[in-house]
């Protein structure tokens, strides 16, 4: 590697962990370092920056480390939750108003906009902002224009936007919720924070640190994690992120009197990782929302479409020992009808196409050696909804021969809840 080259990268990892320490952020992942860099290269410049993650993941830190970095770290910075604020005020908060315009309006006063300029605004949720709203803010955007509430006479301003939102922008805008432009002239360079199960080891380092801080505030020893209970929080799929991990340490670290934390502990404090029983469903481009409301109700369906198919072939192999002798045609049917309940028979039934094609011949010598009872009273069926959860999971590994990957994609579920899954039950 060229001596020049190693020095500069060397320079950046340096300067990335000075960014990590002052602004106190935990972890080591790939993406995280991404977007920190990304941060860090835009902060000279007065591009817009749009940033985008899940609830929780820390997106406010990146407009501090954007501010502090640039040359308008001794101006104004201000952060907006635009969720917070109500339709009929937020124009007010935002560009200000004049003495009047409205009720309670009882003196002029500026915006944010105003306040803030020379400075950084960040738009947290931008995404909540009312369209006409929206408008507004493109103006500023394109001219760096805007007028107070009640008032004609145009303002300039020379503010820095940083946007951020934890919803899909192009279904808003699809659903006519966001402008288009408006997305284009925030998103000049988007930054995206990953979420906290992407983040691998990161889980694990970020709970040593909040369980320090809460030791250190609560004046008590830091507690520890067992080596299952590590593997558990890796697992888990963390809806709530970061935020929702610091939660669970905190109560952790206050409630439970033993320091190190069990499995069976921790499994308390996670209550969606212990009632998740059945498959995970997932969602299909193109489906409804209506299609997903229980899942309770699409599998009791998939069991009793299941229980009719298995009546089907009741009464097929009770035709068959009934006729004995038939033409190949119409065996060949019945072996299409048992392949599209079963898939491929060579794996389900032994012998393959051989045995159904003799099937007429041992069922005429079973009915002389014995009388044929009813099939509906002999096959007994288990309706345990974790008995058929088993049945379906080990059919999809035998049909796609062991590899999980597929299995999951036949059941419509994650490969992750496979593998909890076949852990759960035991299955080879």
């Amino acid at each position: 590697m060229d001596r020049h080259y190693l020095g500069y990268f060397v320079s950046i990892k340096m300067e990335l962990q000075q960014i990590k320490q002052r602004f106190e952020i935990i972890g080591v992942d790939h993406g995280l370092e991404r977007a920190i860099d990304i941060a860090r290269q835009v902060a000279p410049t007065d591009l817009s920056v749009f940033i985008t993650g899940e609830s929780g993941t820390g997106k406010e830190v990146f407009p501090k480390i954007i501010h502090h970095s640039s040359s308008r770290k001794h101006g104004e910075y201000i952060a907006v939750n635009c969720g917070a604020i109500p339709d009929g005020t937020i124009d007010s908060e935002l560009f200000g108003h004049e003495r009047g315009s409205f009720t309670g309006a009882h003196d002029t006063r500026k915006g944010y906009f105003e306040v803030a300029d020379g400075g950084t605004i960040f738009l947290d949720e931008v995404a909540e902002l009312p369209l006409s709203t929206q408008v507004r803010l493109l103006r500023v955007l394109e001219t760096g224009e805007f007028i107070r509430v009640g008032s004609s006479k145009v303002l300039k301003t020379n503010v820095r936007i940083i946007a951020a939102t934890n919803i899909e922008i192009p279904q808003a805008i699809k659903s006519g919720k966001f402008r288009e432009d408006l997305y284009y002239r925030l998103n000049t360079v988007p930054i995206h924070v990953p979420p906290l199960r992407d983040r691998g080891d990161d889980i694990l380092l970020l709970f040593r640190k909040f369980a320090v801080d809460f030791a250190e505030n609560y004046r008590m020893p830091h507690i520890v994690l067992e080596d299952e209970a590590k593997q558990m929080l890796l697992k888990y799929d963390w809806p709530g992120n970061v935020r929702q991990l610091k939660n669970i340490t905190e109560q952790l670290s206050i409630i439970e009197r033993e320091r190190e934390i069990t499995a069976a502990t921790l499994l308390r404090y996670l209550p969606e990782y212990s009632n998740t029983r059945l498959p995970a469903l997932v969602k299909r481009s193109g489906v409804s929302e209506e299609a997903f409301n229980s899942e309770r109700e699409i599998l009791y369906k998939v069991l009793f479409d299941m229980r009719k198919d298995m009546n089907d072939l009741k009464k097929l192999v009770a035709e068959i020992m009934q006729k004995g002798d038939m033409d190949i045609d119409v065996r060949n049917d019945n072996a299409q009808l048992i392949k599209n309940l079963y898939g491929d028979t060579d794996e389900v039934l032994p012998g393959g196409d051989d045995m159904i094609n003799d099937a007429g011949r041992n069922t005429r010598d079973m009915r002389h050696d014995q009388q044929i009872q009813d099939t509906e009273e002999v096959m007994e069926e288990s309706l345990s909804l974790e008995d058929k959860e088993k049945e379906l999971i080990r059919k999809a590994l035998d049909k796609h021969r062991g590899k999980r990957k597929y299995a999951a994609q036949e059941l419509g579920i994650s490969e992750r809840t496979l593998y909890r899954k076949i852990k759960e039950y035991d299955i080879d």
